[in-house]
């Protein structure tokens, strides 16, 4: 077969699979899990060397140190992956509750329940654990999912999608609901998108140009992020002890995921702290772009550019400015941001609700670091994706995300004059 053909009989396969797990009850959910837990450790040399491969390739192609450190599992990120499996396990079955209810004055009584979206096709590029992810929250929320995991993560996702299968097989769970794109040929990208025969929704992880190019392309609904771009604004009235401390956490605990910051704006009242808030990224050896003022602080900080307001870095460097207050914090974020996440460091609940009301973002965070933009950490057990679309779904992505709704109506006779 082609691969036109092979994608085909995917999205054929994964048409009838979500029609058999729409109906799957939890118990038999919860074994699958478990036995994914299981086999994750016990393959874990697997795992790795199939990552083996995957880093030995990414060198030799030269791929950037940032997607390089996506790509990497370690024992310690499988031990990780196994701790999100066992919270998606965990978290309440988001399938047939009744969401809202209500009677009628002629006697009809509505409910409002959620059902699975259906199918689900996966896109993303280096990050394998986006394979146990997608798959755990696609069992959870009783969807069937395509997986195209890109060049760059081949070899690892396509080992984890064997365990994955293993483990659900063994569970008894219809054949077909997890499958991966057996190629990482662009043009298997071109045609997942077209196929709104088979697919629901399709939900890309990965760089700029690959949501761009979905989001043109795609002939089914998508929910995407295009950037994280997030900023951070320290106020007059911050604690700035807690400010060194979030903003260091914010750029630097992982540089190269969609939550870390790119911008730190702070007030003007306040500039003479600027190098104070500076100091402790600088000599973790991140790069500091700033304005004319933040220049002078030090011979070593660079000018940053009209472009580096713009940049997704995803790297251990930052771009610095002062603003006046928290207005101008404001404008200059409406003027940047993707719309992700933004934090502000304050102790005046006044200045915040201004910030808050005034910036439409999909998450905003107070006194606290903007790398808390994570599924897991909201309590969704893990994420599929981060929204910054404002339909369907906004912000983390979670299992109870990937559902939709229908409408019951129970009568006793009624007919419409």
């Amino acid at each position: 077969m082609n691969i036109i053909e092979i994608i085909n009989n995917l999205g054929n396969k994964a048409k009838t699979a979500s029609t058999k797990i729409r109906v799957l009850k939890s118990e038999q959910k919860k074994i699958a899990y478990e036995n994914l837990e299981k086999n994750l450790k016990i393959n874990t040399k697997k795992i790795l060397d199939a990552n083996k491969l995957d880093i030995d390739n990414a060198i030799k192609n030269n791929l950037a140190k940032p997607l390089i450190n996506r790509l990497k599992v370690t024992e310690d990120s499988i031990l990780g992956i196994i701790k999100s499996v066992n919270d998606i396990k965990n978290l309440p079955e988001p399938i047939g509750k009744i969401l809202e209810s209500w009677e009628q004055p002629n006697g009809l009584k509505f409910s409002k329940i959620s059902v699975p979206l259906g199918v689900l096709g996966v896109i993303y590029e280096s990050r394998p654990n986006v394979t146990i992810d997608a798959s755990c929250l696609s069992l959870k929320s009783n969807n069937a999912l395509i997986l195209r995991g890109g060049s760059d993560s081949f070899h690892s996702s396509f080992e984890l999608v064997k365990i994955i299968n293993e483990s659900f097989d063994k569970a008894g769970l219809p054949k077909n609901i997890i499958q991966m794109i057996p190629t990482p040929e662009r043009e298997a990208v071109d045609h997942l998108l077209s196929m709104n025969n088979y697919i629901n929704v399709i939900i890309p992880r990965g760089g700029k140009s690959l949501i761009k190019k979905i989001n043109e392309k795609s002939k089914i609904p998508v929910i995407k992020h295009l950037e994280g771009l997030c900023h951070i604004f320290v106020d007059k009235e911050a604690n700035i002890d807690l400010a060194k401390k979030v903003i260091f956490n914010s750029k630097l605990r992982r540089p190269e995921i969609c939550g870390a910051t790119e911008t730190l704006l702070i007030d003007s009242a306040i500039k003479e702290k600027a190098y104070e808030l500076l100091l402790p990224l600088y000599e973790a050896g991140c790069e500091i772009k700033g304005d004319e003022f933040i220049q002078t602080l030090d011979k070593n900080f660079n000018s940053a550019t009209e472009e580096d307001w713009s940049i997704e870095y995803l790297d251990k460097i930052i771009s610095v400015k002062i603003v006046n207050g928290v207005k101008g914090a404001i404008e200059h974020i409406n003027n940047y941001s993707s719309n992700h996440t933004e934090s502000i460091i304050t102790e005046n609940e006044d200045q915040f609700i201004e910030f808050y009301n005034n910036i439409d973002s999909a998450i905003i965070l107070k006194n606290a670091s903007t790398q808390y933009a994570d599924g897991g950490e909201f309590g969704f057990g893990a994420e599929i994706g981060i929204s910054t679309d404002k339909l369907h779904v906004r912000g983390p992505v979670g299992a109870k995300h990937l559902t939709t709704f229908k409408y019951v109506v129970h009568g006793s006779g009624q007919i419409r004059p």
